[in-house]
């Protein structure tokens, strides 16, 4: 590959990068605008039966393995059932959190994510990395300070949904390796399907809401799920290292939208734990490759 080839590689795999995040706060955007009139179970179920269709067609088209010859089964399902843990936590959040700090909250998993590494994966963490995650949860406890409006419940379901975002990543780069990508997301498809649709099925709304309707959160949970494809497609592309630091723009991105959609802007003082959550997981993901990609 010439240098011009692989600029170009490098710049494709960017842009898709870009798409991608997009995609991930447009959902996010969607589901808390949709959750003023649906339950979340509901939203839960119909983004994880359009996941699975593409996690189905994936395997269809790559061969799907026997059963017996899947790796590492337990992993995979620690791996989906916390990543079920995360759809479910993060939706029922949104029904009360605002977007800017239910997502400022969430990307504080890169932090936990290092925080838990040495424990899980045995990988040393460096004192600039320490100093790097107290500063980001410097930055949650400036969101989530006595005396602000977020709500109690919503803002600890958040905290949950990052620390099971944190576990899903560690699980993942454990699994990287052993485990074909197709099989992969179609393990995590398929367990976050059967968590989160079997309450979903014991809690449907009576009547169901029109097909229009559903057939619009199906296809929101494409929009989502296709993210997940552009991720893996800029990965190919471009080394994770390069891509890392921008996984911030979509916080941005929700605090944007927070604003001008919803009209909940974050004060003066969330929006510095917001920058500091930024600047501590920039930070991170340029000196070390822990930083996590979203897989949700």
């Amino acid at each position: 590959m010439t240098a011009a080839q692989a600029a170009a590689r490098r710049r494709r795999g960017i842009a898709l990068f870009f798409c991608a995040l997009l995609a991930f706060a447009s959902y996010d955007a969607f589901c808390k605008w949709m959750l003023r009139t649906h339950a979340a179970t509901l939203m839960n179920l119909t983004r994880y039966l359009a996941v699975s269709a593409i996690a189905l067609a994936w395997l269809l088209r790559s061969g799907m393995p026997p059963l017996r010859a899947i790796p590492c089964k337990g992993l995979l399902l620690a791996r989906g059932t916390a990543l079920a843990i995360v759809a479910t936590c993060f939706m029922a959040a949104l029904l009360w959190m605002p977007l800017a700090e239910a997502t400022a909250i969430y990307f504080t998993a890169p932090l936990i994510m290092v925080a838990l590494s040495p424990w899980l994966l045995g990988e040393r963490v460096r004192p600039a990395q320490w100093v790097a995650v107290l500063a980001g949860f410097v930055g949650m406890l400036l969101i989530v300070r006595p005396g602000s409006d977020l709500p109690a419940l919503g803002t600890l379901l958040m905290a949950v949904s990052a620390v099971c975002y944190a576990v899903f990543q560690l699980l993942t780069r454990r699994l990287a390796a052993q485990v074909e990508a197709p099989v992969l997301y179609a393990s995590t498809a398929l367990a976050c399907l059967v968590l989160t649709g079997v309450p979903a099925l014991a809690l449907l709304p009576e009547p169901l809401p029109p097909w229009p309707e559903l057939a619009l959160m199906f296809a929101g949970g494409l929009c989502s799920g296709a993210a997940q494809l552009l991720l893996l497609a800029a990965f190919r592309r471009v080394a994770a290292a390069t891509l890392a630091p921008l996984n911030y723009f979509q916080l941005l991105l929700a605090v944007l939208l927070s604003s001008f959609v919803f009209q909940r802007p974050p004060d003066a003082i969330a929006l510095a734990g917001i920058a500091l959550i930024m600047l501590s997981g920039g930070f991170l993901a340029w000196r070390s490759t822990l930083a996590p990609r979203r897989e949700d």
